[in-house]
Order: structure tokens, then C-alpha cells, then sequence
């Protein structure tokens, strides 16, 4: 079957009226991820070319497409007039005669490549025509496929079941697969002899079946051919996606302490020994190493940590936060664009932006980097082991030398060398006797606000 050549079209002509969106339906994200782009990153998996049909907001369906598929293939149904007519929307590859066609829909983000690769397996064995089919206990609505002697015969529309039909189990998952050498010959065989005068794809089985073609049909799971048509759905969808990758980051060696509160996205990597507590989000981009530690109620987006990095709980990577091996930011700190050197420690209630920390710098609670002036961002750095008293702030551009102290308290506006001691701070002063002052004339400034 390796040998065989392969075309995966992925229709997305669908309006998704029902999901109340001005955004294209197959564009709606799971995992961070568009519809369309799960279907086409299953159907490259699956072995052979990919082309695109688009119908509504085809330019923008393109243009999200490529940005993760940049080779595809790209055509436009330009009247909806059913799913045969969109299929040969791309002819001009069709007509290149490859083995195998696979024909799916770009609202199925759950497909896997296991069920394509099948549908090829049956084409090899020596099928014309593959409908990829599943098995429900409530079939009502789902048109039904016969089959008889192993082999399929019909798809009946569950209006124009008998009653013996209506009690089949075994429904239609609307993906097909077709030998290339019959493929463009059945597909302009359809005819549009219907209510709503469309050319219906399930069509061909009848034409093939008459022809005396092979037509099979093979039994995927439920969720690979589970389209999404209301936000309802896509939920369902997203949280069948997040088992399928909790259960194999858990598979890799990846604790999930409360796995249903963990969220990835779809390019999450991350390294076996970590563990990752409740109430975790991880945003795209985000790259953990081997023995972190990602602690409760923590968010991650665009960012890389190292082995044996510590994170949160509470805390908020940006795009741009990177972890050196065994860094740690704290509780209740937001981090990015920052380089976090080896070892070094952001602790508690910190900001850290547009930065560079050195090896086992310290940098204490309440510390911020000052790093807009309203019209532009400015570098911080920190050098090795340098050590930040809490409660600091660090106008950029600035630059604090390796192992120098900034004390408690401090604004910091210019360079501390290396080893060298910064004091940002006014003086204390103590007055005798004014508290007490003070409390009084605030108190009688209330009083007589209230009189009046």
C-alpha cells in the first residue's frame, strides 16, 4: 500500500449558519488549531497530496490553511450545489490519476490517520469504492448502510428505511474512498434528480454498485467522522481531543495529577518526569523540558522551559519566556520575552519583561521591569548571580552587573557594575509626635465633610 499514490480532498464549503459566527465554521479553533487544519494534518499522515476546496470565505479558509500547510493545493466551489460537484471543484487533481482518493470533510477535526490509512488498506485489497461508516445505539437521523455478503449495497436515508433498516446499527460517516482509475468516471456520473437538485457524493455507491463495481464499506470510530456544525459541538469536540492528548502525554511519562483540568494546545511538548498539578492552560508554543515542575492554576503560552524548571503556582508565562535548566518563577509572577539564565529564581509577585537573567540571580517579591515608556520597549539585564532586593523597580534600558545587589526598595535608573551595591531609595526620616498629628487633622477634615 506505501507504494500506492494517494489524493486527500478536504471539502470546507460549509457556511456553519448554526454557529452563530462571522468567522467561516472550519475556522473555529480546537487546541488552538482551525477545524480544517486538524483534517488536514490527518489527511498528510496519511500518506500522499492534500488539496483544499473551499467554498464560503474560501480566501481566508486558504490563507489559514497555509499558514500550517503551506503546499496545498487550494480550489474554490463557487456554487454550492452539493458534495460531488465539490469534489470535482478540483479536478485538474484528480485528472492526475492517482491510486487511491480519499474524499473528507474539513468540519471533522477528530479524524485520525488510522481510519484513512484503513480505507487505503481496502482500495489495496481491491475495493472501488470505500464508505467509512460507525456504529451507533441510537441511529435515528444517521442514514444506514446495507450490506450484504460483506459487501455495501446502499446508503438509505433514515426517511426511506423499512422497518428491518431502521434497526440497522451501522451508519453513514459521510468519508469516502475511491480506486483512481474509477474515480472521476463515478463522481461526473452523479446526478442531481433530488429536492434540492444537488449532486450527492453518496450517490456513486448506487452508480458503482450498478456497475458492478467493489464497494466496501469499514467501521471507524464515532468521533473520526463527528462534524462540527454548533458551538455545542465544537466543545464536545475540544473535549475529546484534550482525553485523546491527556491519555498520551500520560502514556509518555507526563504526571497529570488532575488530568481534566489540563488543558494543551496542539503543539504542546512536553518531557517525561514532569508533573503538571490542577488548573493548568497551555497555550500554543509551549515546549517544557524533562522534570518540571508546572504547579496549579498556571498559564503558558509561547514559551520554553528547561529540565527541571519550576513554575507557579499562579504564574503566567508570556511568549517569549524562556527557562534555563532548573530556573524557577514563583507564585503570582508574569514573565516575557525574558531569558530566565540556569538556576536563577523569580520568586514571588514579580514582573519580568523584555529581560535577561544570569545564573542564579535572585530576584526578590514585588520586583518589576519598567520596560515601556509608552512608545517603546527596553531591555533589563541581570547578570550571574546578581541578587534584587523585593519591592524594586528597574527602569530599562538598564543594565545590573554580575553578582551586584540592588537593596530593598530601590529604583533603579542607571548601570550597577559587576559586585557593585545599588541604593535607589530616599532616606528615612522620622518626626517626633506627627502621626499623631496627622490622624488628628484628617479626622476633623472628615467630620467637617460630613457636616456639610
Amino acid at each position: 500500500m506505501t507504494e500506492r499514490s494517494c489524493l486527500c480532498v478536504v471539502l470546507a464549503a460549509g457556511e456553519g449558519t448554526r454557529m452563530k459566527s462571522a468567522l467561516p465554521k472550519v475556522l473555529h479553533p480546537i487546541a488552538g488549531l482551525p477545524l480544517v487544519v486538524h483534517v488536514m494534518r490527518a489527511a498528510q499522515a496519511a500518506g500522499g497530496d492534500v488539496a483544499l476546496v473551499a467554498g464560503h470565505g474560501a480566501e481566508a479558509v486558504t490563507a489559514a490553511v497555509r499558514r500550517f500547510v503551506p503546499e496545498v493545493e487550494s480550489y474554490v466551489q463557487e456554487k454550492r450545489l452539493g458534495t460531488a460537484h465539490a469534489v470535482l471543484s478540483a479536478r485538474a487533481a484528480l485528472e492526475r490519476g492517482h491510486d487511491d482518493l480519499l474524499v473528507v470533510f474539513g468540519d471533522t477535526p477528530l479524524l485520525q490517520a488510522q481510519a484513512l490509512q484503513a480505507a487505503r488498506a481496502e482500495l489495496a485489497r481491491g475495493a472501488d469504492v470505500v464508505v467509512m461508516g460507525f456504529r451507533t445505539d441510537n441511529p435515528h437521523g444517521y442514514g444506514r448502510l446495507i450490506v450484504r455478503d460483506g459487501k455495501l449495497v446502499a446508503i438509505r436515508e433514515d426517511r426511506d428505511c423499512s422497518d428491518e433498516e431502521r434497526r440497522i446499527t451501522f451508519c453513514n460517516g459521510g468519508l469516502m474512498a475511491f480506486s483512481g482509475k474509477h474515480a472521476l468516471e463515478l463522481l461526473e456520473a452523479v446526478g442531481n434528480d433530488n429536492a434540492k437538485g444537488e449532486y450527492y457524493m453518496t450517490d456513486a455507491v448506487a452508480i458503482a454498485h450498478g456497475r458492478g463495481l467493489d464497494v466496501a464499506a469499514i467501521e471507524v470510530p464515532y468521533d473520526n467522522v463527528l462534524g462540527i456544525n454548533t458551538r455545542a459541538e465544537l466543545a464536545e469536540a475540544e473535549a475529546v481531543w484534550q482525553q485523546r492528548r491527556r491519555s498520551a502525554a500520560m502514556l509518555d511519562g507526563v504526571t497529570l495529577i488532575d488530568p481534566a483540568t489540563v488543558y494543551f494546545s496542539h503543539d504542546t511538548e512536553i518531557g517525561r518526569d514532569t508533573v503538571v498539578e490542577p488548573n493548568v492552560w497551555f497555550g500554543p508554543g509551549v515546549t517544557v523540558g524533562e522534570g518540571v515542575a508546572i504547579h496549579a492554576f498556571s498559564h503558558l503560552e509561547g514559551t520554553r522551559i528547561a529540565k527541571g524548571g519550576s513554575v507557579g503556582p499562579f504564574a503566567r508565562l508570556r511568549p517569549g519566556a524562556n527557562l534555563a535548566e532548573g530556573a524557577k518563577v514563583g507564585n503570582f509572577c508574569e514573565v516575557k520575552q525574558a531569558d530566565i539564565g540556569p538556576g536563577a529564581k523569580v520568586n514571588h509577585l514579580t514582573y519580568i519583561g523584555d529581560a535577561s537573567i544570569g545564573a542564579k540571580a535572585n530576584i526578590g517579591a514585588g520586583t518589576i521591569t519598567c520596560n515601556y515608556d509608552g512608545f517603546a520597549k527596553h531591555r533589563t539585564e541581570i547578570g550571574a548571580g546578581a541578587f534584587i532586593g523585593s519591592n524594586s523597580a528597574l527602569v530599562a534600558p538598564v543594565r545590573i552587573g554580575d553578582g551586584a545587589y540592588v537593596s530593598t526598595g530601590s529604583i533603579v535608573t542607571q548601570d550597577v557594575p559587576d559586585d557593585g551595591l545599588a541604593f535607589g531609595r530616599a532616606r528615612q526620616v522620622n518626626k517626633e509626635g506627627r502621626g499623631r498629628k496627622l490622624r488628628e487633622r484628617l479626622a476633623e477634615a472628615a467630620a467637617a465633610a460630613k457636616r456639610k
